[in-house]
């Protein structure tokens, strides 16, 4: 299933809150500087929605620890083993959950499905497909503002972006496709 919007900064307090009343897993896909954090707290605003965000959990358990790709591949893959079990509970207790970690391979979106299909609860994909030139923009932005909890240079993005993979149908997800 995939449905597209067009809009990008309509605050959930201006619109009705179309969410199901059961939980929901909420999860991001989109390159770095694509606005997966600025989504996520927007849907994380929705009454009984908590928010996990990737880059301040490795901030805060990692300082220091998290430099390149490698640190980040190691520093994930315990931080969503340690989540997985909580993030299960707390959707069978009812609470919906946004991930603001990054859904941007096959491997990494299998972990959102094992999320959702354990707790038995429906979830929606955002993928926030912008164009490079926004997302390093954006980026250079964010770096030179200093309130982000790293620093990620051009060369780091296009890296990161070699490995992007866009969500597909046979996967099996509800999409939700952002386009600028």
């Amino acid at each position: 299933m995939l449905q597209e919007s067009q809009e990008e900064n309509t605050p959930p307090s201006k619109e009705p809150d179309n969410r199901p009343t059961d939980p929901v897993l909420y999860l991001l896909v989109g390159k770095i500087g694509a606005g997966k954090s600025t989504l996520a707290a927007k849907l994380a605003a929705r009454p009984g929605t908590i928010l996990f965000s990737e880059d301040t959990l490795l901030s805060e358990l990692y300082p220091d620890e998290v430099n390149d790709l490698s640190d980040y591949i190691r520093s994930s893959l315990r931080l969503r083993y340690a989540l997985k079990k909580h993030i299960v509970e707390l959707l069978m207790s009812g609470f919906s959950v946004v991930l603001d970690f990054p859904a941007n391979t096959p491997n990494s979106r299998r972990w959102g499905k094992e999320l959702f299909e354990e707790a038995g609860v429906p979830h929606e994909m955002h993928y926030l497909d912008i164009p490079n030139t926004i997302c390093k923009s954006r980026l250079r932005a964010r770096n030179e503002a200093g309130n982000h909890p790293f620093k990620t240079s051009e060369a780091e993005f296009d890296t990161f972006t070699r490995l992007f993979i866009p969500p597909m149908p046979e996967e099996g997800f509800n999409v939700v496709r952002h386009v600028k």
